[in-house]
């Protein structure tokens, strides 16, 4: 778990309240000693400074007088010095204090990402399981889903979870958190927000959020990640070399292919959580081949419907009532894939859903 250690002004802070408690405990300790031993109490009354002769108009006006004034003046330097140095420091501060937030918010994600019998300490924030369905380290993995049909048969599969170590580079933090709120309607993803019947609060989305950005792999990584993932369809392909229906499998098969999340693919394209890519259906939506690579590049603006159909990625209301469906859109819609894939790829696909 990622502990925030105290920043230097902190340190000081503390030092100086140390200083002072000290300070005061030896005040009261040297006046309760001033009494002599041979004193009976309440001599102290006449005894005290201010019932005393003290010091005659020259001596306060001399010597006493010029160290207090010096003392004075040295604190007004210190004072002088001290308060711009230390406004000075201010920004880095509220930077620090941005950060530290940024890490104990991401802290507690990597605990509730864990899975439910994960051997880690919980700290009273719970393990959630999303590692067990995406993997340890968000690199992907499978889940157990119940298939039902429309004649209510159901059967159990094995569905491929997606990776979640580049999910920032495909959707928008905003589209992610309308995932995790609302789930993915007829997939294993559940709705995890209250908002959509689910267990989190708004701040463990954001914590769960705020862990996924520090597992994102580096454009590298993805690059090499993706090239094994390609080798993979090639050779389930048997093919020699990358081509649009690789890249196409790799990347856009598990929405728009039915069944290739489970491993049962049917008609390439024929629309499954996204929609149906075949018959023409993109050179009806896309006239000019550019502005479907565009799309395919830059992905659906939050929020904005698309398509004939308006399939969109923000919910526009909460459910009032969880087990009533329909008056919620589905978090999702189309990705953006200008992080992940270079132009050529993106060309090779879009050729090849232009050809279905």
């Amino acid at each position: 778990m990622m502990v925030l250690a105290a920043t230097t002004q902190q340190k000081l802070g503390m030092a100086v309240a140390v200083l002072l408690v000290i300070g005061w405990a030896l005040y009261i300790v040297a006046q309760l000693m001033r009494r002599g031993r041979d004193e009976p109490p309440g001599s102290e009354v006449e005894n005290a400074p201010n019932r005393k002769p003290y010091f005659d108009d020259d001596e306060l006006e001399g010597p006493k007088l010029e160290r207090v004034l010096g003392f004075a003046l040295i604190l007004l330097v210190l004072t002088a010095i001290g308060l711009p140095l230390y406004w000075a420091h201010e920004p880095s501060r509220q930077k620090g204090a941005t950060v530290g937030k940024e890490v104990s918010s991401a802290g507690r994600g990597f605990l509730m990402f864990q899975p439910a019998d994960s051997p880690l300490p919980s700290h009273n924030i719970g393990h959630f399981g999303c590692a067990t369905c995406h993997g340890s380290k968000g690199q992907g993995g499978s889940a157990p889903y119940v298939l039902t049909d429309a004649l209510g048969n159901s059967r159990k599969v094995t569905w491929k979870a997606p990776a979640l170590n580049t999910v920032l580079a495909r959707f928008t933090p905003d589209t992610v958190r309308t995932i995790l709120i609302y789930g993915r309607a007829n997939t294993p993803m559940p709705a995890w927000g209250t908002q959509g019947g689910g267990a989190m609060n708004e701040q463990q989305i954001e914590d769960l959020i705020a862990y996924l950005k520090t597992i994102q792999l580096s454009a590298d990584a993805a690059k090499k990640q993706a090239d094994v993932d390609n080798q993979a369809e090639m050779k389930a392909e048997g093919k020699s070399s990358v081509d649009g229906q690789v890249l196409f499998n790799v990347n856009c098969a598990r929405c728009h292919t039915l069944g290739f999340s489970y491993g049962e693919p049917q008609v390439a394209g024929a629309g499954a959580y996204g929609p149906n890519l075949t018959n023409g259906s993109e050179l009806r939506q896309f006239p000019d081949r550019q502005d479907q690579i565009d799309f395919v590049t830059d992905g659906v603006e939050f929020g904005k419907p698309y398509g004939v159909r308006g399939i969109g990625n923000m919910a526009v209301e909460p459910r009032s009532d969880p087990a009533t469906p329909g008056n919620a859109m589905q978090g999702g819609g189309m990705p953006a894939f200008g992080k992940l894939l270079t132009p050529d790829e993106i060309a090779m696909i879009v050729d090849y859903e232009r050809s279905l």
